[in-house]
């Protein structure tokens, strides 16, 4: 078996390991990498690999650094299935084209701008329909349902605990008589994290590849996050003011409407508007809506508690799909709490809400989860004194305050747990989705532990194991 890493290795963004086993080729995920334009173009259209010679793509879940060059894959030339979970395949079936979208637009904008300079237009990475084909691709695999995804590979997805479907990947191999157990972990969830289910104990694995976004990193508890989040709440409703909250539309928001949700019904928090002015993250809460067999206990038992069927949806939220709602909030009276799109306040509405808020001494942004350099989201959680949205310098007057606990990640004490048990069996060990520190720190607590061999990889390494 060889595996060639191709993405998600010395950073958290762009997904893709490349398996040769049995003369056939797998594809664990198929993420967008993210980062300056021109280079995360380059890097996402230059796929590294034959396209055509893959055989199957598994997708361990459908957040866009894991799932958004799917339709790039498509669009030149892969005709083979993609693998998830059937909660991931809902997801998609939104997000993709949203994404398709976004690549559309953009374009448009540079290419009024190479106009200017007398440059020749570019084409987009992929589009709106480069995306509903590959739509067409996907087969739903339910958890702990082994299948057969190419001559002598079996794969079976077990609940990761991140997100709604996410799954780690066992990847069986029988070449020559000889069995060879591979496990992708994708990205695994902290325990006791609100809606979903917590990560299923590791299987039993010969190769392990472990991600590592928080690998040197604790996370406060729960409990402590929701205290926080009920204290900036009465303070700002207080001060009549607003509090501006960029989440991912995936996970991200569903987890801060859970919370206000309780917190609402617990008394804790005054009755004040709530607006998810999102579309995607509309058209995604819809696909959790359909998908309570993925709860975990404890959302299964306020569902029960409170007497109300839907977790996201209670008599002060209200969900903003048109742009005229959207922009008829920056009149509407304080105090008031928006969740919008895009997690890193690179683009989508959240922008046109930091641009009416930013300035007040009233407001407060609520960074909610890691933020990559160089964009507006980790500016305001730097608490730079200035910041630009569209083009314009604004002063940064509004409270910042930093949620990082409300990250979908296992921390560094969660990972380490998990892997425990993977000590005595497990030959080798890659340490992957991480930044270079984080991942030289977990690599060093696998060691720890016992690993036998561990191996933080770069990218474009090919490793036989």
């Amino acid at each position: 078996m060889k595996i060639a890493f191709h993405g998600g290795v010395g950073t958290v963004t762009g997904s893709m390991y490349l398996v040769r086993t049995n003369r056939k080729s797998i594809l664990l995920d198929c993420g967008l990498y993210q980062g300056k334009r021109q280079e995360a173009y380059e890097r996402n259209q230059k796929l590294p690999f034959g396209v055509r010679r893959l055989d199957a793509v598994v997708l361990s879940h459908a957040h866009i650094d894991h799932s958004g060059n799917l339709p790039n894959l498509v669009k030149q030339g892969f005709a083979g299935p993609i693998y998830t979970t059937n909660a991931t395949e809902s997801l998609c079936e939104s997000m993709l084209p949203d994404s398709g979208r976004i690549h559309e637009y953009d374009v448009e904008y540079v290419n009024r701008q190479r106009s200017k300079r007398g440059q020749p237009p570019v084409a987009p990475l992929y589009t709106e329909d480069d995306a509903l084909r590959t739509l067409g691709r996907f087969v739903g695999v339910g958890y702990g349902q082994t299948v057969r995804v190419a001559r002598g590979i079996r794969v079976t997805l077990f609940d990761a605990g991140h997100i709604l479907g996410s799954a780690m990947v066992l990847l069986e191999s029988v070449e020559e008589g000889k069995t060879v157990r591979l496990l992708f972990s994708g990205d695994l969830g902290q325990p006791d994290l609100p809606i979903v289910r917590d990560p299923t104990p590791m299987p039993p694995a010969d190769v392990l590849m472990l991600e590592s976004t928080y690998g040197d990193t604790l996370h406060p508890p729960i409990e402590d996050i929701q205290r926080d989040l009920a204290r900036v709440v009465n303070d700002v409703a207080v001060r009549e003011g607003r509090i501006i909250i960029p989440a991912f539309a995936v996970g991200r928001t569903q987890e801060i409407v859970y919370d206000l949700h309780q917190l609402t019904h617990a008394g804790l928090i005054p009755e004040i508007p709530i607006y998810v002015d999102s579309p995607l993250a509309v058209n995604v809460t819809e696909a959790f809506r359909t998908h309570p067999d993925y709860y975990d206990r404890e959302t299964q038992a306020f569902i029960a508690e409170s007497g109300e069927r839907d977790p996201f949806g209670f008599y002060r939220l209200r969900y903003i799909r048109s742009v005229e709602e959207s922009k008829a909030l920056n009149d509407a009276p304080n105090p008031m709490i928006i969740i919008s799109a895009s997690g890193m306040a690179e683009a989508g509405r959240v922008q046109h809400h930091l641009l009416h808020a930013i300035e007040d001494p009233r407001n407060a942004v609520l960074i909610a989860g890691w933020q990559a350099p160089y964009t507006l989201g980790r500016r305001i959680a730097d608490r730079e004194e200035r910041v630009r949205i569209f083009g314009e310098s604004y002063a940064l007057r509004a409270e910042v305050h930093t949620f990082y606990g409300y990250s979908a990640h296992a921390d560094r004490d969660d990972l380490l747990a998990w892997a425990a048990v993977g000590a005595d069996v497990v030959q080798t060990a890659f340490v992957v989705h991480g930044d270079p520190e984080p991942a030289k720190s977990l690599a060093q607590g696998l060691t720890k532990l016992g690993y036998r061999r561990v191996v933080v990889p770069g990218r474009g390494d090919k490793v036989e194991v």
